[in-house]
């Protein structure tokens, strides 16, 4: 019966220890990023479609990772592991598949947001509202 307690208290132990092992993105609204935005701080946002797609139309102050990069690893222009990222793509599709890339990849505060198609903040670029 000893044997068996223990057992079960590993398994257990195991099983609290990883709740949240691998992705730890977050997926939060556009108002909630928006918030962010203009709450000041720390924090970048990612942009992760191709260049040709920035050059149209972004969001003012966004970077440009391409997720291709992300995926080669190619993070230099994001040295800090634990500074926020605010990642979005066209779809939202690019942005969720970078942000468990990059929070795989050890990166501490990332929120996913979706994508431009339905942002209603200010762009910038040559196709820009």
């Amino acid at each position: 019966m000893k044997k068996f307690s223990l057992i079960a208290a590993i398994t257990i132990l195991i099983t609290v220890l990883c709740t949240g092992c691998g992705e730890t993105y977050k997926h939060i609204s556009q108002n909630e990023a928006l918030k962010m935005m203009k709450a000041g701080g720390d924090y970048a946002i990612v942009d992760v479609r191709t260049k040709e797609e920035y050059d149209k139309r972004h969001i003012p102050g966004a970077i440009l990772l391409p997720i291709a990069d992300i995926k080669e690893g190619k993070l230099d222009i994001l040295p800090d592991k634990n500074q926020t990222l605010l990642i979005y793509c066209w779809t939202g599709r690019r942005a969720a598949d970078s942000a468990k890339i990059l929070s795989k990849r050890g990166y501490k505060n990332v929120y996913e947001f979706g994508g431009l198609v339905e942002w209603t903040g200010e762009t910038e670029g040559e196709e820009a509202e």
